[in-house]
């Protein structure tokens, strides 16, 4: 007859917040959407945004000023799209707009632009974000997995979508943009041109659900429940007799 004991389990109530379910489909859809209204910002930055030359470049222009020679005149550019207003890039950027009162639909929030963004000021920091993409493919899950719980709270005042691409589209995306590297965009409410966009996005995708969140908001008590169950007791390894 196999030993049994006792065990005692507790359960967290944290449970893992699941990403919205988006059909293959409508995710391909979505980042053709994206993808035509970020275009407008990649080819500002490839026509207007010059790469640095370096030291070499700096001292020839000081030195061509001490000698009296003009440098060669720059072409004026023009402004950047508005859009770059109302778009935020990268991890931590996003991460950072979500944990500021601004993400909740308060005003006074501070500046929180990210060094590899896109073109544009900081005139609409103080608007919520409406939606997040974010590319899960080709990355650890330690990257991302925070965004769940963090755009459902965000979404408490002012409803926001989190878009996740199963399939690879960094490379798209950067391609769009103009810059080395995006795996996640955040978009601002009342981003131009963006109508079609949010609208798709809203029908397709569901707000992110965290139940024990609504628990916490009922503050109702719950006792404690700790599941006991049998387990079976393995054999114990007899010791091997040393070698005389």
């Amino acid at each position: 007859m196999d030993r049994k004991r006792l065990v005692h389990q507790i359960d967290t109530p944290y449970t893992a917040v699941e990403w919205p379910h988006i059909q293959q489909d409508d995710q391909d859809s979505i980042l053709e959407l994206l993808c035509t209204l970020l275009s407008p910002l990649g080819e500002y930055r490839r026509k207007y945004t010059s790469q640095s030359k370096g030291k070499r470049s700096k001292a020839k222009k000081k030195e061509q000023l001490q000698v009296g020679e003009a440098p060669a005149a720059e072409a004026v550019k023009p402004p950047p799209p508005e859009l770059g207003k109302y778009v935020d890039v990268g991890l931590a950027s996003i991460t950072r707009g979500l944990q500021q009162p601004g993400a909740t639909g308060n005003a006074g929030r501070p500046k929180t632009r990210s060094g590899n963004g896109t073109a544009g000021g900081d005139a609409a920091d103080n608007i919520p974000y409406t939606v997040v993409f974010v590319a899960r493919s080709g990355q650890s899950s330690a990257f991302h997995c925070h965004f769940p719980q963090m755009v459902a709270v965000a979404s408490a005042s002012s409803p926001v979508r989190l878009v996740g691409f199963s399939k690879a589209c960094e490379d798209r995306l950067s391609e769009c943009l103009g810059i080395p590297r995006a795996s996640s965009i955040a978009l601002r409410a009342g981003a131009p041109q963006s109508q079609a966009l949010l609208d798709f996005v809203r029908q397709k995708v569901a707000l992110v659900e965290v139940p024990w969140l609504e628990e916490v908001a009922a503050a109702g008590y719950r006792e404690t429940k700790i599941n006991t169950i049998e387990a079976p007791v393995g054999r114990k390894k007899q010791k091997r007799a040393s070698k005389t």
